[in-house]
């Protein structure tokens, strides 16, 4: 399918609202498309399904080391537990060589069993000492399942849009040659011998349309391809599934998410 601007790969889905169509094409590092000279280059259009938008934040607390549990941890749990008071009370009866006789038992505890016994139930943890701090946070990831098939043409509507979405996971160029060849053959420049040394093409970065957001750039972390899908009297798969995994290319902030959300909105 040609829109006018690229060419579009796409299944039949009739009148199936644009806003639960997933669109991907190529763009560049700063999320700009990639275009060529017949036109904005290639879109993948297909509905998603099970899709998750996930944000790990790294959250830590640094101070928690600096509890007098951590310090000595087996002391720490005999106090909270009274289990130290009661050790106490038996080694000073081994010491004295008294035995726990009845009457011994209604005798008043002393000072340090008093001490002992008020520390349990208590411990070190503070909110000062339990606060935590952030550390970091890993990029964006989707995760989604994308839906092919087949009303007319099996390699048109399946086998091209899948295919190119494998042509862009996968690295542009791997060099078959060594590092000695390259380095002979290198034009005797700076960046010649850079080449030589980074010899292969990365992968493609995307953008992920859906709904009212687009996401770019993103990479492309994993792609399933369900080989034994059912296929017509040609071959080509009639129906595919395929599940995806998509990362944005770093990690994104609240002014990243305001332009996403609000496209054209000022800050």
């Amino acid at each position: 399918m040609d829109s006018g601007n690229g060419t579009i790969l796409s299944s039949q889905w009739g009148g199936l609202s644009d806003f639960l169509i997933a669109k991907f094409y190529e763009v560049d590092e700063k999320g700009i498309r990639a275009g060529n000279d017949s036109g904005l280059g290639v879109e993948v259009h297909a509905p998603i399904s099970d899709g998750h938008r996930d944000m790990t934040l790294n959250w830590q607390s640094p101070f928690e080391a600096a509890s007098p549990d951590t310090k000595a941890p087996a002391l720490a749990a005999m106090l909270q537990s009274g289990a130290l008071a009661t050790v106490m009370s038996d080694l000073t009866s081994a010491a004295t060589g008294s035995k726990p006789t009845g009457a011994q038992n209604n005798q008043s505890p002393s000072a340090l069993e008093n001490s002992l016994n008020d520390l349990k139930g208590r411990t070190g943890i503070t909110k000062l000492n339990s606060t935590q701090i952030f550390t970091g946070m890993a990029p964006i990831r989707f995760t989604f399942n994308v839906h092919f098939r087949a009303l007319a043409d099996p390699y048109n509507e399946v086998e091209a849009p899948v295919n190119q979405l494998i042509y862009w996971a996968a690295p542009k160029k791997l060099s078959t040659d060594s590092i000695v060849k390259r380095a002979t053959s290198a034009d005797g420049t700076v960046g010649g011998y850079l080449k030589a040394l980074l010899p292969s093409m990365a992968p493609t970065m995307i953008a992920f349309q859906y709904k009212t957001y687009t996401f770019a750039p993103l990479v492309i972390e994993s792609i399933g391809d369900p080989i034994t899908a059912p296929i017509a009297n040609n071959g080509y798969h009639t129906e595919k599934v395929i599940p995806i995994t998509l990362a944005s290319l770093t990690a994104l902030d609240r002014d990243d998410f305001k332009a996403i959300f609000s496209p054209g909105a000022s800050n």
